[in-house]
């Protein structure tokens, strides 16, 4: 492992390496957004703390725990509401644009990928997007509007108008099942690149965190970017650690 604290040096050894690169992945945690107002699951004073997402299992069986995830959600969603996307999206959305990057594997649910530029059909979603919700029997999507404006008045649950299923947040829950679809893309980007950049993941959450190895496992460049120390350090080409924006900063304008 070589690990590198200089910021100047942290830009140059990254820029080195996507110059080097032809296929890049770009895989992301929280740290990505956590200069844009949304706090991370970890950190002592974090709100998730407090507001702990109900398990699948509880929502599903009991309709007062879909309440009290609903009432949860809301309060996540009023303390980062005005977030706006930061210069680690608009780097990835660049890096995208220009053709260097092929994909951004996202563990976030805050919808800054999309809200960079960055095309819906090279964002994948590990855990899910908060910024709508699915019926969990016919898969229907509801907007949030509506929900919140009767969930305020009523406190009442909402149930899919089509088929009367359950209307959860369309994020991946604890218990719940990994989305396929995303997991298969999200391994094909993988096998496939060349370069593989963690950015702001704690790496410590799995399946998603397997992306990481399995990328080194064939043949790929692996390097993390983030502000702390994370489980695949030693394994990694290259650790870049420091403030995530400062270190993208290169390729966000």
């Amino acid at each position: 492992m070589a690990l590198v604290t200089d910021l100047d040096e942290a830009r140059e050894a990254l820029v080195a390496a996507v110059e080097e690169a032809d296929r890049v992945v770009a895989f992301t945690g929280a740290g990505v957004s956590t200069e844009c107002g949304v706090p991370d699951f970890r950190s002592k004073d974090s709100p998730w703390i407090r507001l702990r997402p109900i398990a699948f299992d509880a929502f599903v069986a009991d309709v007062l725990m879909r309440e009290e995830a609903w009432r949860r959600k809301f309060e996540l969603d009023d303390i980062y509401a005005h977030a706006a996307p930061g210069r680690g999206h608009y780097a990835l959305a660049n890096l995208v644009a220009s053709g260097k990057a092929s994909a951004i594997i996202t563990q976030n649910i805050d919808n800054l990928h999309q809200a960079s530029g960055a095309p819906d059909d090279r964002i994948i979603e590990l855990h899910g997007n908060g910024s709508y919700a699915k019926c969990l029997s016919c898969g229907a999507r509801h907007e949030l509007g509506p929900i919140r404006r009767d969930f305020d008045a009523s406190g009442v649950a909402p149930v899919c108008a089509a088929c009367g299923g359950f209307v959860k947040s369309a994020t991946i829950s604890f218990g719940q099942p990994m989305p396929q679809e995303a997991m298969a893309r999200a391994y094909q980007a993988t096998v496939a690149c060349d370069l593989f950049l963690a950015i702001g993941s704690s790496l410590v959450v799995y399946p998603a965190a397997s992306f990481p190895s399995l990328a080194q496992e064939r043949g790929a460049r692996l390097v993390i970017v983030n502000g702390e120390a994370t489980p695949l350090d030693s394994q990694a080409d290259l650790v870049l650690r420091g403030d995530i924006g400062d270190i993208l900063q290169p390729f966000a304008s």
